[in-house]
């Protein structure tokens, strides 16, 4: 026998109700779906992207493809090539096509920290776009590849500085250098000893040093003295009552000696002249009288010519300083 259901506690029209709630949450879930799927760009259209990579590791399906920090496509599917390579297929939004050009440049880069990035860099945004299906090289830039190299060079500069801190080493070898010489140059014969190499050295220095000096007084005295021989030579040939001045009025004395000649011979010459005039009638007289007239005559240049020279002659005809070294 059933029992009687309790009052109150009966629900009407229970299996629609139900049904309603199960198709609400249904269409909630789709709708949710839906828009995610927007949201991720599923409905929008795309053009394919082939970038091909000698090493794909680090690269996972809906890995963002960055221009200037934004995403403009989203890896779809990676796989390997025939030749080796990894090939990433790449979807972009048209809408976001605009910024891949022909020469635009691909790099995949691996950091220290963090995962691979795929970038995209275009240097002319006015170049022709990027066809649909272009495939393109992506060049890599990673840093852990650098590291073998870093710690080769460290270890052989560890290794460099081990020896330059030996012993034995060269540097250690120049500071003994160094410290010689400083306490050479803290003794008595001071830099000069640190450079000679010691005081013997020095001491030798400097008495050549003062040899030279005393050399260098007696030449001095040397040369006064020679100065003053000099000088008087200078006042003996060319000063008051000196040989110069005595030659001077010797030649002066000849000069005029030679002009009384010179205007004697002129007045014989004008004597002869008349005479020759008064006496032109007789032609023997005449030639005689022209004879005579033309040895006074050449006489009388000679006597001129001889004092011309004497005054050009040096130093009568004017004063001359002769200066001795």
């Amino acid at each position: 026998m059933e029992p009687a259901p309790l009052p109150g506690l009966e629900i009407r029209h229970a299996g629609p109700k139900a049904m309603a709630v199960l198709l609400g949450t249904a269409i909630i879930v789709a709708a949710f779906i839906a828009y995610v799927l927007y949201a991720r760009g599923a409905f929008e259209n795309t053009q394919r992207l082939v970038l091909m990579a000698d090493d794909g590791a680090g690269v996972t399906v809906g890995m963002d493809l960055t221009f200037s920090g934004f995403p403009v496509g989203r890896v779809q599917k990676i796989e390997l090539a025939a030749d080796g390579k990894a090939r990433i297929e790449v979807d972009v939004p048209e809408k976001d096509a605009k910024w891949l050009r022909a020469s635009s440049i691909f790099t995949l880069e691996r950091s220290l920290v963090g995962g691979a990035r795929l970038r995209a860099f275009t240097g002319d945004l006015g170049d022709k776009p990027l066809p649909a299906g272009a495939v393109r090289p992506v060049l890599r830039g990673d840093a852990t590849e650098e590291l073998p190299g870093l710690i080769a060079s460290m270890k052989r500069l560890l290794e460099n500085l081990e020896r330059m801190t030996a012993e034995d080493s060269s540097l250690n070898a120049s500071f003994a250098s160094v410290k010689t010489l400083t306490e050479r140059m803290s003794g008595p014969g001071g830099a000069l000893a640190g450079v000679l190499g010691g005081e013997e050295n020095a001491r030798k220095v400097i008495t050549a040093l003062d040899r030279a000096n005393a050399t260098l007084a007696s030449l001095e005295k040397v040369s006064a003295r020679l100065d003053g021989m000099l000088g008087k030579a200078d006042e003996s040939v060319f000063g008051a009552g000196g040989v110069m001045e005595e030659a001077r009025k010797t030649v002066a004395q000849l000069n005029a000696a030679l002009g009384e000649a010179r205007e004697s011979l002129k007045k014989a010459d004008a004597v002869l002249a008349d005479a020759q005039k008064v006496s032109a009638s007789t032609r023997d007289a005449t030639k005689d009288l022209g004879a005579l007239r033309t040895e006074v005559e050449a006489s009388l240049r000679r006597v001129s010519g001889l004092i011309d020279e004497i005054n050009r002659k040096w130093p009568f005809a004017r004063d001359t300083e002769v200066r001795l070294p």
